[in-house]
C-alpha cells in the first residue's frame, strides 16, 4: 500500500533531497574503495554513518512535525517532483 500523507516545503525537500544523493554517492563510492587505501576507506564509513543518520534524522524530525501517519514495517518515500510524502506500507 502507498498512500500519500504530507506535503514539506521546497526548502526541506531540497534538504532531504542534498541527503538522498549523498548517501547514494557515497554508497557507490563504497563498492570501489577497498580496505587497502585504509585513509580513504575511514573517511569513507564516517561520512557513511553521519550522512545515514543524518538522513533518518530528518525522516524523524519530520514525521514529529507533520504527525505523519506510521505502520509497522513500513517506511516514508517522497517524490522529488512534486514535494509529496507517501506511507509505504508492506502487506
Amino acid at each position: 500500500m502507498r498512500k500519500l500523507i504530507g506535503v514539506v516545503t521546497e526548502e526541506e525537500k531540497l534538504e532531504i533531497q542534498s541527503l538522498f544523493e549523498r548517501k547514494n554517492g557515497l554508497n557507490e563510492l563504497a563498492k570501489i574503495v577497498t580496505v587497502e587505501n585504509e585513509m580513504l576507506y575511514e573517511k569513507l564509513v564516517k561520512d557513511l554513518g553521519e550522512t545515514g543518520r543524518k538522513f533518518q534524522d530528518w525522516w524523524d524530525y519530520m514525521a514529529s512535525q507533520y504527525q505523519w501517519e506510521q505502520c509497522e514495517n513500513g517506511n516514508w518515500e517522497i517524490n522529488f517532483g512534486t514535494n509529496e510524502i507517501y506511507l509505504v506500507c508492506k502487506e
